[in-house]
């Protein structure tokens, strides 16, 4: 079986934790200067990685923006962005939502067994389905993952995968971005849910950086031995 692939954990949080506001509005949690930084680990990547309800709720392209980065992957004879990927247990997703745009990027829907030949139906030629058990592990996505040649994968929520991924000991980095502001409302997404994480007071996370892009901070944890100090 060939290797998950390294993976890198994306997410952007107020200072109490929220990935959103709790309302309909789309909450922005970085600036100008930190959204071209994901854009160039988005360009870095093989593939990126949403939960359906982050389809749903932030309806996100997940494309490399820069035109500069997807010259520079079509002259790697690479995709002008990476595979987009997302993980769900019963295909609620709209086949109209911009994952499924035809922009030149390969999709993998990964669901439930059950759901297999209802997402083959309703989504067609527009993805990839693959079964990912009943339930759905995501030790099983990282593991199909590796076998189709993905070697760093990117991770940008919502607050479901990230808690899986982490409590599954299936990360390699975490890429924390902090705004300057609080949410205060429990409606609102947290970054994770409840969980046995493995790190905890007795076992803390390696901290590898800290820098400042305009009003927010970057905080890099290296969450395993392949942590890559340099990427």
């Amino acid at each position: 079986m060939s290797d998950r692939p390294y993976t890198l954990l994306s997410c952007g949080m107020s200072i109490d934790g929220y990935l959103s506001s709790g309302t309909d509005t789309r909450l922005l949690l970085s600036n100008d200067a930190d959204f071209d930084r994901v854009d160039a680990e988005r360009a870095a990547s093989d593939a990126i990685l949403v939960g359906a309800g982050t389809i749903r709720k932030d309806n996100p392209r997940l494309l490399v923006r820069s035109p500069e980065r997807r010259a520079a992957r079509v002259a790697q004879g690479l995709t002008p962005s990476p595979t987009k990927v997302t993980v769900t247990q019963r295909v609620e997703i709209d086949c109209a939502a911009s994952f499924f745009a035809d922009d030149g990027a390969d999709k993998i829907v990964y669901c439930s067994t059950g759901a297999v030949e209802h997402a083959r139906g309703r989504l067609g030629p527009a993805a990839a389905v693959v079964d990912a058990g009943e339930p759905v592990t995501m030790r099983r996505v990282c593991d199909d993952l590796g076998e189709r040649g993905v070697r760093r994968l990117m991770v940008e929520g919502g607050g479901a995968v990230h808690t899986q991924l982490l409590t599954c000991d299936l990360a390699d980095e975490l890429q924390l971005v902090v705004a300057p502001f609080f949410v205060g409302d429990s409606r609102a997404c947290r970054f994770v849910g409840e969980g046995q994480f493995p790190w905890h007071p007795g076992r803390r996370a390696t901290l590898a950086e800290v820098r400042q892009i305009g009003d927010v901070v970057l905080l890099r944890y290296a969450l395993s031995p392949r942590f890559r100090g340099d990427a």
